[in-house]
């Protein structure tokens, strides 16, 4: 379950949204996640669906790749929509023991468990079509207003962007960890949840001393490579906004005034 985790990870192919500015699908992201709370309707979360459909079509990545992140977080999706199923009140449709199902509540839970799906795969289309590279460049060219407020801005983004790549590769080493207890009789799968919760402890010590390893390493090499943050420095590869950037830029607009206008007339 662990290698299925596809948030952080890059997929290498040629497509369109490979090819867009790294600004552009940032900048995408952000605004289909926050249209996602901007309507409450079927109307509203069927436009969305069609916009990640075809986010996922242009990015040619294999749609099985991309759903398989989702395995990750059942566990995740499952609890949000218990407790909203259980704890939302209004007009109960079933009642076992003291606890309620209410109508509220049902609708409330299918709508977290769409918003968290949605939000989960599109951010993981954005990771999948777009280097860490050009994440970092992207962040930090967004992100420029803020040294007026002296914000650490190169900082930020660089931190950011290795802690998105760092998560498929924390997830192997757990992988690992977990065979290698296995190998030397650890049970993991048998037992209740908390049985199972407890048997995951093990895993936590050399867990945190592989990634503090691994921080280490990363630091001693950016050192032996004068690194020095990003006062001065020049890029190799300077962003520059071409005509299918500010076409994207368009239908994004475009998607968040239709989503905007469906949260109104349909509310």
């Amino acid at each position: 379950m662990l290698r299925d985790i596809t948030l952080g990870q890059y997929y290498q192919t040629d497509s369109v949204l490979h090819r867009l500015d790294p600004r552009v699908k940032i900048s995408a992201t952000l605004i289909y996640i926050i249209s996602l709370f901007v309507v409450n309707n079927v109307i509203g979360y069927f436009i969305a669906a069609l916009f990640l459909i075809m986010a996922i079509i242009l990015s040619k990545v294999p749609a099985k790749f991309i759903f398989k992140g989702m395995k990750a977080i059942y566990l995740l999706l499952l609890i949000t929509m218990v407790f909203n199923l259980f704890l939302t009140p209004g007009e109960p449709l079933i009642s076992v023991w003291k606890l309620k199902i209410t109508k509220e509540g049902l609708k409330i839970a299918i709508m977290m468990g769409v918003r968290l799906v949605f939000l989960i795969t599109g951010s993981s289309i954005m990771t999948l079509t777009t280097t860490p590279n050009q994440l970092t460049d992207g962040l930090e060219n967004l992100m420029k207003p803020l040294k007026v407020f002296h914000v650490p801005v190169h900082e930020i983004s660089m931190m950011m962007s290795i802690a998105l790549r760092f998560i498929p590769i924390l997830m192997e080493e757990t992988d690992k960890i977990m065979k290698a207890q296995m190998a030397r009789g650890a049970d993991f799968e048998s037992g209740s949840v908390i049985q199972r919760a407890k048997s995951l402890i093990p895993l936590l010590v050399p867990l945190f001393i592989s990634a503090f390893r691994r921080a280490s390493d990363l630091a001693m090499a950016m050192e032996a490579r004068c690194y020095r943050g990003g006062e001065g420095r020049t890029k190799m590869k300077p962003l520059i906004y071409r005509k299918r950037d500010f076409l994207a830029y368009v239908i994004i607009g475009l998607y968040l005034g239709i989503m905007v206008a469906a949260g109104i007339i349909f509310h």
